[in-house]
């Protein structure tokens, strides 16, 4: 059974996006601000979340109700190809495959995003990296489409910048490595651009830069269907 909290509405007409496995939503806030309408999924309760919250099964949902939304994104657990979570032995479910065979399931144009990882099992992925878009952290996330949406692989910049130490105070002049139990908690809400939320949220979360970059490719590839201006 699932429990929707109406969070936010957004009046006037705008292409409605599936947010899978949401946790925080950082990627949510990205897409709302490119101009759709969200609404997350997640087994666990996310009262942080800014929009519009359904807790359920994530796979469940899509299969069931997937065919209600113009765009789907999904970013499955990515801690059984994290590398800090293999070093420290734990164990945690593979769900690339099956969110993919649900996402394809649904005939609707889709993203699905992971760690570095897990690039062996994602299909001809398109890499983002916060210099990209102004973001001072490097932050490299991989999204496979699907559903007859494409995504051109943006020019990558040179990592010119250092980068803190994990878990150290990020001196001035260096990019944040905002992971694990870092430190500098405002900071990274200002960096990634997601003060709403807590450590836990930034430390897994996608910079909402990335998907609202992601949201405009999408918006321009549902106008012809949808009437919408991109």
């Amino acid at each position: 059974m699932t429990h929707p909290t109406d969070i936010r509405r957004v009046s006037g007409h705008r292409p409605r996006l599936l947010d899978l496995f949401c946790c925080q939503g950082g990627g949510a806030k990205g897409y709302a601000d490119a101009g759709f309408d969200v609404t997350g999924v997640d087994k666990d309760p996310q009262p942080r979340y800014p929009f519009r919250f359904v807790q359920a099964d994530a796979i469940a949902y899509v299969l069931a109700h997937g065919t209600e939304f113009d765009f789907i994104h999904a970013s499955p657990p990515c801690q059984h190809d994290s590398e800090c979570q293999r070093i420290r032995g734990n164990a945690h479910p593979d769900l690339i495959a099956p969110t993919r065979a649900a996402l394809e399931a649904t005939g609707r144009p889709w993203v699905m995003e992971n760690v570095r990882g897990a690039v062996p099992k994602l299909y001809g992925p398109v890499m983002l990296c916060g210099p990209m878009f102004g973001v001072e952290t490097y932050r490299h996330r991989y999204f496979e489409t699907g559903g007859g949406f494409t995504l051109d692989q943006p020019q990558h910049p040179a990592h010119q910048v250092p980068q803190a130490k994990m878990g150290r105070p990020v001196p001035p002049g260096h990019h944040g490595q905002f992971v694990g139990n870092f430190s500098g908690v405002d900071l990274a809400r200002r960096v990634m651009g997601v003060p709403w939320m807590n450590r836990e949220g930034i430390r897994e979360c996608i910079p909402p830069a990335y998907t609202e970059h992601i949201g405009r490719a999408a918006l321009a590839s549902l106008a012809p269907v949808l009437g919408v201006v991109a």
